[in-house]
């Protein structure tokens, strides 16, 4: 049965489809990769590979198209039915094995893949050691667990400054215009991700934070910025006077070119599936 947080979930990305791809898939680490490449390579040895939380399905077109080859077996699991319905559209996911469902139940067999990903999704799911219950039976023993874990704003830049102008804002709106908690955070740092994992039959995880540089043009990074969900739910007033504030503070930010500096850091873990 689907939780309250499940659901805020589910309503959201059925009226914003694609909001975090849109957000993020033009940022670039230090190397040049996307946080979404960096994923596909962390599972470039698998064959059978498991997209957890995979939206509108970026992340699988690029499994896909890997240059060591397509996976045999590809799926992914999403909770909203509007973001999979993006996912079959792109190419080489056409073949995948998309489902709707929760990562508490997932609807696979036992060591059914020996890879799975998540970006920006496994610290969202509350019953945290369920997840990991799960993830340890549907993958195969020396399966490879890599995730996208989100860890807060670069320092000095736009999304920093957002947080700092919406933070109030949030804290005040009324109890019906304030998101349920979500997530466990536990999974954003590497001694709450090995406490969940390990016990659930995982090796300790690789763990490393890395700065996802996402400057572009104003319009850019509003929709940049307009991830976090809490800002879904305040008024159109509210909301717009905070864009205001957000883009004139902005400006005093802005490059040569007439670009704004902004950056997120994420957190990138992987785990290997112990034998039993």
């Amino acid at each position: 049965m689907a939780t309250v947080q499940e659901e805020f979930l589910r309503t959201f990305h059925a009226a914003h489809p694609a909001v975090t791809v849109r957000a993020m898939a033009h940022g670039q680490a230090l190397d040049g990769r996307s946080s979404y490449e960096m994923l596909r390579d962390k599972v470039s040895e698998c064959g059978r590979v498991l997209d957890l939380g995979c939206g509108d399905g970026l992340l699988l077109e690029l499994l896909a198209g890997r240059a060591a080859g397509a996976p045999s077996v590809l799926a992914g699991l999403d909770l909203s039915a509007e973001e999979l319905a993006l996912a079959r559209r792109r190419p080489g996911v056409e073949r995948a094995d998309l489902r709707v469902g929760r990562a508490q139940q997932l609807p696979f067999a036992d060591g059914r893949f020996d890879g799975c990903v998540s970006h920006m999704a496994l610290m969202l799911m509350n019953e945290a050691e369920r997840v990991a219950a799960e993830l340890a039976r549907v993958l195969e023993p020396g399966g490879t667990l890599a995730a996208v874990l989100g860890a807060g704003a670069a320092g000095g830049e736009a999304c920093e400054r957002f947080l700092q102008l919406a933070a109030p804002l949030f804290r005040a709106a009324p109890a019906a215009q304030r998101i349920p908690p979500l997530g466990d955070p536990r999974l954003r740092t590497h001694e709450g991700f090995d406490a969940v994992f390990r016990p659930a039959r995982f090796g300790p995880a690789e763990w490393e934070t890395v700065r996802i540089d996402l400057t572009g043009p104003p319009e850019r990074i509003w929709r940049t910025v307009g991830t976090y969900y809490d800002l879904g739910l305040l008024d159109a007033a509210v909301t717009a006077e905070l864009r205001a504030r957000f883009e004139a503070e902005s400006a005093a930010m802005a490059l040569p070119d007439g670009r704004i500096p902004c950056g997120m850091n994420v957190h990138i873990a992987t785990a290997v599936r112990r034998g039993s």
